[in-house]
């Protein structure tokens, strides 16, 4: 199976664990394809706020690498939990396997089967108009999950696509969300949108049934939900972004932070409620400047210089 590079992503999907980070990782390298994990950080041992006390010297990051597409696994307290709003949808593409329609089929089935593990089905695996094989998981973990086999003869999409679920509270707004991401980021783009057409459950009949954009080499999935939802979006799961320099950082948070009251160590929300984190690209190694950790607790948004 072909493989994504890390050096081209600069949007890291982040997954809030409740003390869990360790175990997942290592859950996620038997459950998925060509998957990898490390703990990369754990927390220090002093200055931590009074609920963080618990985690002194636990991990603190645990890097996921799915077929080379980098996921951040965030140890924290239970204050969330993943949820359906953002899935991390999987393309099993036959044109990747040497084995063709077979192999990937028999891959995705083995994903499914692992995923499904003391997780909740929400959409079966089997045939549907958009995919012969498809199903939709959360696993035991809470993380969504969407597993696919591509048509060979369609345009090739990465194996990892973030997808993002408008319902509850930000209804019949995916589209506005596309436009929105696409005029923030440079080097972005919006892709084919397929609206419902008549109007199902909660969504309109312009509605997206499903959308795409790209930001940079990234591609991400947009949809509005064709049932009700009472959960939007979280921090349990958030979009980390890597940036350049302060200039950067400066102009992407103007631009997305929407929530005052979620604005905190680099974390905010946007008008639609996704969580994002605002980082430097160097966040490493900056926080292994002395007393980096406390500092970092004290900022809203980041100043690097601060650190």
């Amino acid at each position: 199976m072909d493989t994504q590079s890390l050096a081209a992503q600069r949007i890291v999907p982040n997954i809030w664990c409740s003390g869990t980070a360790g175990d997942a990782g290592s859950f996620y390298s038997q459950a998925l394809p060509n998957t990898s994990f490390e703990i990369e950080s754990r927390y220090p041992t002093t200055g931590l706020l009074p609920f963080q006390e618990p985690l002194a010297g636990e991990p603190l990051t645990v890097a996921v690498s799915v077929g080379g597409y980098r996921l951040t696994l965030v140890n924290a307290g239970d204050e969330f939990r993943p949820n359906q709003s953002i899935s991390l949808m999987l393309n099993f593409d036959p044109l990747n396997y040497s084995g063709g329609v077979l192999a990937a089929r028999a891959e995705l089935d083995a994903t499914w089967e692992a995923l499904a593990d003391g997780g909740e089905v929400l959409m079966p695996l089997g045939e549907y108009p958009f995919s012969a094989r498809y199903g939709w998981v959360a696993d035991r973990y809470g993380v969504n999950w969407q597993l696919m086999l591509t048509d060979p003869a369609g345009d090739p999409r990465p194996f990892v696509i973030p997808s993002l679920l408008f319902g509850a509270g930000v209804q019949n707004r995916a589209a506005e969300a596309i436009d929105f991401y696409v005029s923030v980021f440079s080097n972005a783009a919006a892709g084919m949108r397929a609206p419902y057409g008549e109007s199902t459950g909660p969504a309109s009949a312009d509605a997206l049934l499903f959308g795409e954009f790209r930001i940079g080499e990234q591609w991400f999935a947009a949809m509005d939900s064709g049932v009700e939802q009472q959960e939007s979006f979280s921090c349990g799961v958030s979009l980390e972004v890597k940036c350049e320099d302060q200039e950067e950082i400066d102009r992407l948070w103007e631009a997305l932070s929407a929530v005052p009251e979620a604005e905190q160590c680099g974390w905010l929300a946007d008008k639609f409620g996704v969580s994002w984190q605002i980082v430097p690209e160097n966040m490493g190694e900056l926080m292994e400047r002395p007393d980096a950790f406390p500092h970092m607790l004290q900022m809203k948004k980041l100043i690097i210089a601060e650190i």
